[in-house]
């Protein structure tokens, strides 16, 4: 059973909702297996504490679930064509995971969500794949086989699964959308599967 961890930081849930297509493109897989996993939100307050688990949604991550994991797909929103703090911040503390090479080799993909259509989905998907290169996995995108890249109107790149979500974040994901983050937890499944010893 090739257990993919779907990992994500969502504010206003678009994300979130992004992560469980995912997770049903990754369980159309047989032998494959979705867990989803949030990071807390920072804050600049420095007594800040967030709950050990998160009020509603999925638990939060531990360095235990990356290390565990036999593939990744890694989501969030837009932040200037960046990933969000909070996702970064989790990374960021996983310098261990990265000394010990248990990383290399899985593969891994990417999604976000954006207030606008040229809001930085590409580059906020670029972003999280540059530590996910420095921990030697392997990145797969959306090909042009999947015929919903085509037909897309708002979300949707080579580079993985995107959503526009609009000025207020209230958009719905397109059925196009749905299909590309369905097919890229797809694609993950099976190639972890083909990759495991």
């Amino acid at each position: 059973m090739a257990e993919i961890l779907v990992l994500y930081y969502s504010r206003y849930g678009n994300v979130a909702q992004m992560a469980r297509y995912i997770g049903r493109g990754v369980a159309s897989v047989k032998s494959c297996r979705a867990v989803i996993r949030t990071v807390p939100a920072v804050s600049a307050e420095p007594e800040a504490v967030a709950a050990e688990m998160p009020a509603a949604g999925p638990p939060y991550a531990s360095a235990d679930d990356l290390v565990r994991c036999d593939g990744l797909a890694l989501g969030s929103p837009t932040r200037f064509g960046n990933m969000a703090a909070p996702l970064k911040y989790f990374l960021d503390g996983a310098g261990d995971i990265w000394l010990s090479n248990k990383m290399v080799g899985k593969p891994a993909a990417v999604f976000t969500s954006t207030g606008s259509l040229h809001g930085g989905q590409e580059s906020t998907l670029l972003s999280m794949m540059l530590p996910l290169l420095h921990h030697g996995m392997f990145i797969l995108g959306v090909p042009y086989t999947e015929p919903a890249l085509r037909a897309t109107r708002s979300g949707g790149t080579p580079y993985g699964a995107s959503h526009l979500a609009g000025a207020e974040s209230n958009l719905a994901i397109t059925e196009e959308e749905q299909q590309i983050c369905m097919t890229l937890g797809a694609r993950l499944g099976e190639t972890a599967l083909k990759l495991m010893p």
